[in-house]
């Protein structure tokens, strides 16, 4: 994972408590990265934008919803390209994240409710900053 830091100029590794995020595009095929403390999986470009945009997505939904529910009321939603799933669950506002890649090396993850607030804060300031530099792809 040094390689997400060697370059000041391109975007660090960041972390918080139960969560890494870290976008490097000079790592060739896996320029994205997402973890908690004790796993990562490392995304290609595409799998990394859509991890971004499905996420914004989905915590949009859940916000929709939220005010449909009682407070008691448990949920559970999903969202998925041809590349990642995602689900949150739990209540609207303490869930957890779970991801699974659904190409080629198939992996699973998940972010425990107390991580996923800065987890989302960060994302949201990494996507923002893709969209910015002009890389290629869309969120």
């Amino acid at each position: 994972m040094a390689d997400y830091q060697t370059d000041l100029t391109l975007q660090p590794l960041q972390q918080g408590e139960g969560w890494r995020l870290g976008w490097n595009p000079s790592r060739g095929a896996f320029p994205g990265l997402v973890g908690a403390e004790d796993w990562a999986i490392e995304l290609t470009d595409g799998e990394f934008r859509d991890f971004c945009r499905l996420s914004q997505q989905l915590i949009a939904t859940l916000k929709t919803i939220a005010g449909e529910l009682m407070a008691e009321e448990h949920i559970c939603c999903e969202v998925e390209s041809d590349r990642i799933w995602l689900e949150v669950e739990g209540f609207p506002q303490e869930y957890e994240l779970r991801l699974m890649l659904l190409t080629g090396r198939r992996a699973e993850g998940r972010w425990a409710p107390i991580a996923v607030p800065s987890l989302l804060r960060a994302l949201d300031g990494l996507a923002a900053q893709l969209l910015d530099d002009g890389s290629s792809g869309s969120l």
